[in-house]
């Protein structure tokens, strides 16, 4: 097997690219669901 600790600086940079992505995509998924869910509830509130 490989050692993590042994790794360029090539790799170490493209790891990190992919975690910022992954973690960008995850807040914007979390961010549209908190959205989608604000607009369905706001929808269901008795006119007064």
């Amino acid at each position: 097997m490989s050692d993590p600790n042994d790794e360029t600086a090539a790799a170490a940079r493209a790891r990190r690219g992919r975690n910022l992505l992954l973690a960008t995509a995850l807040v914007a998924f979390v961010v549209i669901i908190f959205v989608i869910t604000i607009v369905k509830l706001s929808g269901n509130v008795p006119a007064h």
